[in-house]
């Protein structure tokens, strides 16, 4: 039982020195567990070595391909989540070369969260009797961080799991405390729980910018706020009545003896939720404004368009858009590789369903628009569209470095190693920096990493505005030209909400439970897709709103190769004859266009590949399943039988087990 709550004090200060530190900071080469808590900037030391969040590191592309494994992005290799059987129950949560639990987002445990109600056990005392010397703007500052800090750590529980134990304290090393501690709670409270930790966090955190919007403000806890009653009143209301909601039809904590007396009104939760939301992006939406775009969209002068400028940039504290980022020096703290990887393909690419989605320049759905230019080109494919796709997708002849070297895309190569290939032809064009440089394997890149965006803000009052009432309030619709505006598209969204038939659209989020929603929703969902191109955000996106139910045999589909581009020298040996090898070639390396004129990247073979009929989803896939030893260790005998927790709707309680 030890193993889920253990993080003694020595290890949490070695997890300080050896953090990746998120901002250029000196590490602590000294610490005295007797000492520590004492001044200001041993607050500080110790929250920005807390800090988790999504950003470039190391090898790879980094953020921009998070959305792999969804309609958005397809990577090399398809994710197990959609082929039943595939994903399974683990025998046990991942430890690293110590035996210490890794805390992934996806595993059961507690290291991360224990490690931050440490610091309020231990700080937030001292404070309170003015015993921390320094700043008490400061102070404050810090212990606001920790608040939003746990708060973040449940949020990732919580799209994993549901339900979760909410544990505000460091537990004794005691079996049975630690077993009653385990017990979960049902996913409203979590959430709840989650904005209380949050509205401490505005309370105490300065408003931005915070150390050049290194650190945590007041605003990124708001719109943080805004996500996670967004996430939670949607969920609830799409996953109603089923047993992934408390109350709903096999609800597995309805067998809990601990929550015998537990009682909802998810109509509400619902309610209160999108209320909730509505107000904290409000909050930070009207306090600033977007970062312009020029509508300069190609040549050597896009890199000065601010907009696209603002994902490569190695200073990204001047854009109004960004809330929080984070920066690197390759001499103090490190870099990453992102350039190396996205001047290629970066080992994946945009989804054809994804590249349909982005309407014409007119605001008009691209079936619905006489001028639609086609896709036998990539060129053709970005001509007169919204100015999102023309800035982020990737043509030949695009600019990808300007100094010291100019550097031009090529055609997507699709044959070379495949952690830097073309997956879907469709390339990724977000994060370019002019700097040439950047492009070499040997050379660090030191451009930042966004966090948060102002953008969020905008997108979550529109989307909880119409969710809670059914119509578009002014505000609404204001900050929805205000992005359309930006995007070169007609300010009035109603333009395309006439225009759109959802029969013919290619996108999985046009549904909830297996029924179409109306056009309004759906092009506000269209909205958030397309504004957070390579951002990230898809997949639980598709989950809260239960979009995934009617996928079943999905071909994930790329540029259209074989309609004219195959011919394109580039794809030619020197003979003249086609790089390309397609089944019933014993060696293939392209899927065959007697498939489909579009590159399907899971059917190039078919022998051994579970996934060559497509993508099938599983209704248990919506939460993840509890690793087998987390119920030995919740059980006061050692049986999995008598475990004080439950397993998710539709996981067994087994070792590699499969969702019913």
């Amino acid at each position: 039982m030890k193993s889920i709550y253990k993080v003694i004090f020595v290890t949490l200060l070695t997890g300080i020195i050896s953090c990746n530190d998120f901002l250029e900071r000196e590490p602590l080469s000294d610490i005295s567990p007797n000492q520590f808590f004492a001044t200001e900037a041993d607050l500080a030391s110790y929250t920005i070595a807390c800090y988790n969040f999504p950003t470039h590191a190391g090898w790879g592309a980094g953020t921009f391909v998070i959305d792999n494994g969804t309609d958005n992005q397809a990577g090399v290799n398809p994710s197990s989540r959609w082929k039943k059987g595939e994903w399974r129950v683990p025998a046990a949560n991942n430890k690293n070369r110590q035996g210490h639990e890794n805390d992934n987002e996806d595993e059961f445990s507690f290291v991360k969260i224990r490690s931050i109600n440490y610091f309020l056990e231990q700080a937030e005392p001292k404070i309170t009797a003015g015993e921390v010397k320094g700043n008490l703007v400061n102070i404050n500052h810090y212990l606001g961080e920790a608040y939003f800090l746990r708060a973040y750590e449940y949020f990732k529980k919580l799209r994993n799991f549901g339900d979760f134990p909410i544990i505000k304290t460091v537990l004794p090393e005691d079996k049975q405390a630690l077993i009653e501690a385990a017990r979960r709670r049902p996913r409203n409270e979590v959430a709840r729980f989650i904005l209380e930790d949050l509205d401490k966090a505005v309370s105490l955190l300065k408003s931005g910018p915070v150390e050049n919007k290194n650190r945590i403000s007041k605003e990124v806890a708001l719109l943080f706020r805004s996500r996670v009653a967004l996430y939670e009143g949607t969920w609830l209301k799409y996953h109603k009545g089923t047993a992934r909601v408390p109350g709903g039809a096999g609800w597995p904590g309805a067998n809990a003896s601990h929550l015998s007396g537990f009682s909802i009104d998810i109509d509400a939760e619902i309610n209160y939720f999108l209320t909730e939301a509505m107000i904290s992006a409000k909050a930070v939406a009207d306090g600033s404004s977007l970062t312009e775009n020029n509508h300069v969209l190609s040549g050597k002068e896009v890199f000065n368009n601010p907009y696209f400028k603002m994902f490569g940039d190695t200073d990204m504290a001047s854009y109004s858009d960004v809330l929080l980022w984070r920066g690197y020096n390759a001499a103090q703290n490190g870099g990453h590789r992102v350039m190396n990887y996205i001047k290629l393909g970066a080992g994946s690419g945009y989804t054809r369903g994804f590249v349909d989605s982005f309407l014409t320049i007119n605001g008009l759905p691209i079936y619905a628009d006489a001028n639609y230019q086609g896709d036998v080109t990539l060129s053709k494919a970005k001509q007169n569209r919204d100015e999102r796709l023309q800035l982020f997708m990737r043509a030949p002849g695009d600019y990808i470095t300007l100094s010291p070297i100019e550097v031009k895309a090529n055609y997507p190569d699709f044959l070379i190693v495949s952690e830097q290939k073309s997956v879907t032809g469709y390339n990724i064009s977000k994060g370019l920096n002019v700097n040439s440089n950047y492009l070499e394997t040997i050379n660090l890149t030191e451009t930042g990493s966004i966090v948060y965006r102002l953008s969020e803000a905008y997108l979550n009052y529109i989307e909880a505005s119409y969710e809670h009432s059914g119509s578009l309030d002014a505000t609404a619709l204001a900050y929805w030209g205000a992005l359309r505006l930006r995007a070169g598209l007609p300010q009035d969204p109603q333009i395309t909400i006439n225009a759109t038939d959802l029969s013919k659209e290619n996108d999985w989020a046009k549904y909830s439970a297996g029924e179409l929603v109306d056009a309004t929703l759906y092009n506000i969902r269209r909205e958030r897709r397309c504004e957070f191109i390579a951002e990230g955000m898809r997949y639980d996106d598709l989950k809260r709103w239960r979009a995934l139910d009617q996928v079943q045999n999905y071909q994930i589909e790329g540029m259209n190769l074989w309609a004219e581009m195959h011919n394109e020298s580039f794809y030619k040996k020197d003979d003249g004859s086609s790089k390309f090898k397609t089944l019933p070639d014993s060696q293939p390396n392209m899927s065959s266009p007697t498939l489909s004129t579009y590159v399907r990247p899971y059917q190039v073979v078919q022998a051994n590949n579970v996934y060559y009929d497509g993508f099938s989803w599983t209704p248990a896939h919506y939460l993840a399943p509890i690793a087998y030893e987390n119920f030995l260790l919740t059980s006061p005998n050692g049986s999995a039988t008598s475990s004080e927790i439950y397993q998710n709707p539709g996981w067994p309680v087994a070792a590699n087990g499969t969702p019913e």
